[in-house]
């Protein structure tokens, strides 16, 4: 490939021949770390295959504050439904079209071997003026963050973390959520009754990212469910055979389904009532959920076992009580969640009553808080709560150094002022500053289209601005107090 910055796309090259698949991290490990021992360089590899190298400071610039290239080794392997591509074994292909960089049937890696390769090229180039320069580059990002949650720092000098995994180039991610998943069990006892079976339907509903889009105000389809389940008991009287809705914790729910039993109530009555709720939800949702339908199919006369009445009472209770959605905004940043929940799976089968929420949170306080909550809720409707994949916040620093300079020097080179967000998901960031909570960290990067699929493209115009954004950043220095002297001299 004949593109620019060269040395930077030599690496991506490179380590884009490599598989590295999340969990077969070991062969590009190696390779940053013989790369390292080359160039004379000190290095250091863990058992998880993360690598630490170091570089020392240029001459003259030994008391300025050092700074740290942050990325993930690892990337997700998907690929066409035609592709006989090998993660374990193949390279990719990797290919140019319309100004962007993609690879041939198999997502590119670009997240984050960007970051890898940015590194690399930084830490070979003798011209650039630099202080202590360090690369930490982690393994597992994709899958649970193992790398990060396992890594030693203690011998990690750098004061400044320039974490190149975002994909929006121009704006810089300055905080992010920690977060955690939390299974609700609801134990059951059923009985056996006779009535008229139904399958029932929330539908229709637009759903999204638990984080992203949770300050949309979009409807939740298992709240409904709970909702209409709640009028239907009262109006029509009900029993509960099954309940299921949701796919993912992490994805607001699209559609829930039940099977239920009704007792002495007319199709008319039970179609008036379908349809006074219906009504009643499209026009509290009448912006963000314009297509939730209510539907239902009888099936005649059947004998079933059902939840007892007192299991209902106790369900009922939960999805009609449980917090949802943003609790709190940022603080300093307003219009930005800081805190929410999202109900997004349930099922049931003979005992239980199954549900996954995810809670997330830039404030560790009202994280436990919110868990503590569906403790609460979950004791008081009989059930137990497991707590897991839980991972620790990244809270927006209002005082950052590194931010301020970011800002600066982005207008000065290009003109434009860089955007700062802070977002509602999770970065390894907040793992780096558990384990040295000094850190100023910032998260950005080149401009990426379609991560994780196999229509995944970089723009290499934005590789280059991005490329030369870090280098005068480097260049210039952080430490205001420290660098302005140096450039003085220099």
């Amino acid at each position: 490939m004949d593109l620019k910055p060269e040395r930077v796309f030599y690496y991506f090259e490179e380590i884009s021949k490599i598989p590295r698949a999340s969990g077969n991290t070991k062969a590009v490990s190696d390779y940053c770390k013989d790369f390292a021992e080359k160039h004379g360089l000190k290095v250091r590899q863990d058992a998880w295959n993360n690598v630490v190298i170091s570089k020392d400071a240029s001459a003259g610039r030994e008391k300025e504050k050092g700074i740290i290239i942050q990325g993930h080794l690892d990337m997700v392997a998907e690929k066409t439904s035609n592709s006989t591509h090998d993660f374990s074994k193949d390279g990719l292909e990797l290919m140019t079209e319309n100004g962007f960089l993609t690879a041939k049937n198999t997502t590119l890696g670009a997240d984050d071997g960007i970051a890898i390769a940015i590194g690399l090229a930084l830490l070979e180039d003798e011209t650039l003026s630099h202080p202590h320069l360090e690369a930490v580059f982690t393994t597992d990002e994709e899958t649970g963050m193992d790398g990060a949650k396992n890594i030693d720092l203690s011998d990690v000098m750098g004061n400044y973390v320039l974490n190149l995994d975002s994909e929006d180039e121009g704006i810089m991610t300055a905080g992010c959520s920690g977060g955690a998943k939390i299974h609700t069990d609801l134990n059951v006892q059923r009985e056996q009754k006779t009535g008229t079976a139904s399958e029932l339907c929330v539908t229709g509903l637009r759903g999204g990212h638990s984080g992203v889009e949770i300050d949309k105000g979009r409807a939740n389809a298992i709240l409904l469910m709970g909702r209409l389940l709640k009028k239907l008991r009262k109006s029509c009287g009900i029993s509960l055979i099954s309940i299921s809705g949701g796919g993912k914790d992490n994805a607001i729910p699209r559609e829930c389904r039940c099977r239920i039993l009704f007792h002495d109530s007319t199709a008319g009555e039970t179609d008036a009532v379908l349809k006074d709720f219906e009504d009643m939800v499209k026009t509290e949702y009448i912006i963000s959920d314009p297509q939730i339908r209510i539907e239902y199919q009888l099936e005649g006369e059947q004998t079933e076992q059902v939840l007892t009445e007192t299991a209902l009472d106790y369900l009922l209770f939960y999805l009609n009580n449980i917090p949802n959605g943003v609790q709190h905004y940022c603080q300093e940043l307003p219009e930005l969640p800081e805190t929410s929940l999202n109900i997004g799976i349930i099922d049931s089968d003979d005992t239980k009553i199954h549900m996954c929420t995810s809670v997330r949170s830039s404030v560790k306080s009202r994280k436990e808080q919110l868990v503590e909550k569906l403790q609460d809720m979950a004791e008081a409707a009989q059930g137990t709560i497991r707590v897991k994949g839980e991972y620790p916040e990244w809270s927006f620093k209002s005082d950052s150094e590194l931010r301020k300079t970011m800002q600066g020097i982005y207008h000065e080179l290009y003109g434009e002022e860089m955007k700062v967000d802070v977002i509602h998901a999770g970065l390894e960031c907040g793992y780096l500053l558990q384990k040295k909570p000094e850190l100023d960290i910032i998260s950005f990067g080149p401009q990426m289209y379609d991560i994780h699929t196999t229509e995944e493209r970089l723009s290499i115009a934005s590789t280059e601005k991005t490329y030369r954004f870090v280098r005068k950043l480097i260049e210039n220095g952080i430490d205001s107090a420290v660098s302005k002297e140096m450039r003085t001299d220099r």
